[in-house]
């Protein structure tokens, strides 16, 4: 019996004398770096520590591509984008004790944007390990419990032998639907001991497919045909599935209006006529999907941002197609499907039926003249013009990277497409090791990063990373003196803001301090700068003084 996924057990004579007569000089690092390499990766980030010295000696004997940030967080968040805009796992290479836990936050992020980051961390020697207090140079009582609770799979190693396979299995598991971060950890004297095991070769670690139970997806298409109001919520996950096409599919099938949640910006055309784009902060869009009679809701566990602050309550049929098991009806009861966004949608479009419905096209233009209606009578002509000049800029190509910040909270509600953000886990310091991290993925292509003057002190160092690799990364700071959201929050809560103003660099001077050309920008030139860092090579920094505004929220009406 063949099955697709046989594996050649036989050796050839190749492998045979190469397994007999392996490479002197090598140790338990190259056990590392062997099995990266042939599990298909080709791009590692992270930052060297004593303990983890034998995985970044190994390198150099290694085809591999390194790219070492200044900030174990910001390396995580450079891997996490790599893995976000290329479906592939990323490595992470993390020394021990401090350098692991300065990756948490990154990896909170990766799992709530469920990006495959392979974080591959150092231990204290294995005499050292069991809970005992020895006193090794940043020994943990637990080191894998500061993980448990953020990755998808913890896989620990305490012999050679055991690298291959703990690391092709942290590599399955990153990638089996729902993708997401997992932590493989291997003592220092295991990297650092020499090995005579054979060379490391090909690897299998095939992830799983999530395939949908046929009956729910029958009884989901019966209803959706049947809907007299249907409508379709898409997440994340639809992005991560490389699903787009298959939803286009189904809602032009069926006639169901389409609305994107922030992590699924590009899950549908944005000028589609089906398409309610992503003002999932705006009354109207919640009141539109609470009156579908069915809701289809693809991806997404319609978390706090997805359901307008928790004031969405469906009236309708709910059906949700999640791969997090966690996720499926944590919210709303629904008829939960727990399956890959792409094999459910492809399994509906095979089998539901078409379902007619010219007036569905109005219904949508309805709720944005509505929605643009109230945006325009809340006079923030500024925010609307600096948001359209970013975009007018940016290359049709180029990804874009933003941190949490006023300009970025506009861009989740209007920016026309896809982006990534770091709205999962809601940390600081995202956008710009993150373009870093897109920018190694592809050199060849401008990416564009956007921070607030808070967000940006937290990643600043990383432009000796961007300066040193000559990476096409064009960095947007938009400095309005503090912590602006939090500054809006407190005002409008306690009618005065603490602890939100702060003090910073002369961000021009800083960036040029570094090699890296920077440019003080109006919002009237904003475009033209930009257009100009954009069609320059190597890294640029442009900054605009100025006080944005974000529109009034819906869900304390």
């Amino acid at each position: 019996m063949t099955h697709d996924h046989d594996i050649e057990l036989t050796p050839t004579p190749e492998q045979t004398a190469a397994a007999l007569n392996p490479p002197a000089g090598r140790n338990g690092g190259d056990l590392v770096v062997e099995t990266l390499h042939g599990l298909g990766a080709a791009t590692v980030f992270g930052l060297p520590g004593q303990h983890a010295l034998g995985m970044f000696d190994a390198l150099r004997r290694s085809t591999l591509k390194y790219v070492g940030l200044r900030v174990e967080n910001n390396a995580g968040f450079a891997a996490d984008a790599y893995g976000r805009v290329t479906g592939e796992v990323a490595p992470l290479l993390l020394s021990t004790g401090p350098g692991s836990l300065m990756s948490l936050a990154a990896l909170q992020e990766a799992a709530a944007a469920s990006a495959p980051v392979l974080a591959i961390g150092s231990q204290i020697p294995v005499a050292g390990l069991g809970g005992g207090r020895h006193g090794y140079l940043h020994e943990l009582r637990d080191q894998q419990a500061s993980f448990r609770d953020i990755v998808k799979s913890v896989h620990t190693v305490r012999t050679q032998s055991q690298i291959p396979s703990a690391i092709a299995a942290a590599w399955k598991s990153a990638l089996t639907a729902p993708h997401g971060p997992v932590w493989v950890e291997i003592p220092q004297d295991v990297l650092l001991a020499e090995t005579t095991l054979p060379q490391v070769t090909a690897m299998d670690a095939t992830p799983d497919d999530l395939v949908p139970r046929p009956e729910l997806t029958a009884v989901a298409a019966d209803l959706l045909a049947g809907a007299e109001r249907p409508a379709i919520i898409a997440g994340g996950g639809v992005v991560r599935a490389d699903a787009t096409g298959k939803l286009l599919a189904l809602a032009e099938r069926v006639n169901a209006p389409v609305v994107s949640t922030f992590g699924g910006k590009g899950a549908f055309p944005w000028e589609h006529p089906l398409s309610l784009q992503s003002w999932m902060e705006d009354r109207h869009t919640t009141d539109f999907l609470e009156d579908a009679d069915v809701l289809l809701v693809i991806g997404s566990g319609l978390g706090e941002l997805s359901s307008n602050y928790h004031t969405f309550k469906p009236r309708g049929r709910v059906i949700q197609i999640e791969a997090d098991a966690g996720k499926l009806e944590s919210n709303h009861p629904a008829l939960g499907i727990h399956a890959d966004a792409r094999l459910a949608l492809q399994a509906l479009v095979e089998t539901v039926a078409e379902r007619p419905d010219d007036a569905a096209p109005a219904r949508v233009a309805a709720v944005l003249k509505a929605v643009r209606e109230r945006i325009d009578a809340q006079e923030l002509t500024l925010e609307q013009e600096v948001l359209a000049s970013v975009r007018e800029a940016l290359p049709a190509a180029s990804p874009s990277f933003w941190d949490m910040t006023i300009l970025a909270y506009w861009a989740w509600s209007a920016w026309p497409g896809a982006l990534h953000s770091a709205q999962g886990a809601g940390g600081l310091g995202y956008g710009f090791p993150a373009a870093i991290g897109a920018a190694a993925a592809d050199p060849t292509t401008p990416v564009l990063a956007v921070s607030g003057d808070g967000g940006a002190m937290y990643s600043i160092a990383e432009l000796a990373t961007a300066k040193q690799y000559d990476l096409n990364v064009t960095w947007l700071i938009v400095d309005d003196g503090g912590y602006g959201i939090l500054r809006e929050y407190m005002t409008d809560a306690f009618g005065e803001a603490t602890a939100t103003e702060l003090a910073r660099p002369d961000f021009v001077a800083l960036a040029e301090s570094f090699g890296v050309p920077g440019v003080r920008t109006t919002p009237e030139t904003l475009r033209d700068d930009l257009a100009k860092a954009f069609a320059a090579p190597g890294p640029r920094v442009v900054v605009l003084p100025a006080v944005l505004r974000m529109f009034a929220p819906t869900h304390l009406d």
